[in-house]
């Protein structure tokens, strides 16, 4: 089996949930460090434009968002399972709600004034604003937008409240055993700890932190460095993976040969283009060629990504 490339960096959140994800696998994983801004010179070979953190590498398969990174890694290792038998329905829907919702009112209260004059604490001022620029830059053209801090901080007891009450039934992860609604929600809440200004929200709740507490101890696997030269040249000399046949028709009635582009509808909304080679009820994949990566299919999720002739 191909080891699997993490390109992420360490303080990205998302990357912090797929990175648990990894660990509750067990899996051995390449990680390549890859700026937390643009530009992302390396980067961009492989996913033709999707600038996001984190993006998982397989050979020359690369998968853009952490939802479909789930569903790949339970192709890879179906045990443990990220989306338990039975459950998948209610799995799916609560990590989708986790990793917008509750991390939408994260980021209102990471970026008030006070929590982010410690995040920054270490930056220049050129660099502060240079993130600050790339953010507004990744935050422009899409649905998503800037909770007001004052809706965030009404509406997060009823989030965080919500949580704790179902915790406080006794069980040690949201739906009995880990799942990826457990990391869904567990990276947000990391992110929250970053600074003492945010961690009251979460250390405040006695069920959430010692369920955080268990989420983060199941750890992050068996890392080894790569480069991310490394990493491209991996992708230039292996062959992606062949499909298997299904009976599925795309509703909008793309199909296998159309020239197409594929781009997130939140946020990072960059367009991918290349020829669509594949696509069922959750994913969709493109071909594309570059000189530095050599052929290779670009995975995305069908929700949350919206598709162009």
């Amino acid at each position: 089996m191909t080891a699997p490339i993490l390109h992420h960096y360490p303080t990205s959140p998302f990357a912090e949930k797929t990175r648990l994800m990894l660990g509750f696998k067990g899996l051995a994983w390449h990680s390549v460090i890859i700026p937390p801004m643009m530009p992302k010179p390396d980067l961009m070979p492989l996913t033709g434009g999707y600038r996001k953190t984190p993006v998982l590498q397989i050979g020359a398969d690369v998968y853009c968002d952490t939802a479909l990174i789930a569903r790949q890694l339970d192709k890879l290792q179906p045990t443990p399972a990220l989306f338990p038998k039975g459950k998948e329905a209610v799995v799916a829907t609560f990590a989708g709600w986790a990793d917008s919702v509750v991390f939408q009112h994260a980021v209102s209260f990471v970026f008030q004034p006070e929590s982010a004059a410690m995040r920054f604490s270490r930056f220049t001022e050129e660099q502060r604003n240079a993130f600050l620029a790339d953010r507004a830059r990744l935050f422009s053209g899409g649905t998503a937008s800037r909770l007001p801090i004052e809706t965030a901080r009404h509406q997060w007891p009823v989030i965080i409240g919500r949580v704790e009450e179902q915790l406080s039934a006794g069980g040690e992860f949201l739906f009995g055993e880990p799942s990826h609604a457990d990391f869904a929600l567990a990276h947000t809440f990391w992110f929250l700890k970053g600074t003492p200004v945010t961690s009251g929200l979460v250390d405040s709740y006695p069920n959430v932190s010692a369920w955080l507490q268990r989420v983060l101890a199941i750890g992050h696997g068996t890392p080894t460095e790569l480069s991310s030269a490394e990493a491209l040249e991996i992708a230039k000399t292996a062959t992606p993976a062949t499909f298997a046949e299904i009976d599925f028709v795309d509703p909008s009635g793309f199909k296998a040969g159309d020239k197409v582009s594929v781009a997130a509808t939140d946020y990072g909304v960059d367009a991918v283009a290349g020829e669509l080679v594949y696509c069922d009820r959750e994913e969709i994949v493109v071909r594309r060629e570059d000189e530095r990566a050599g052929v290779v299919h670009v995975h995305f999720p069908r929700m949350g990504f919206a598709i162009k002739a």
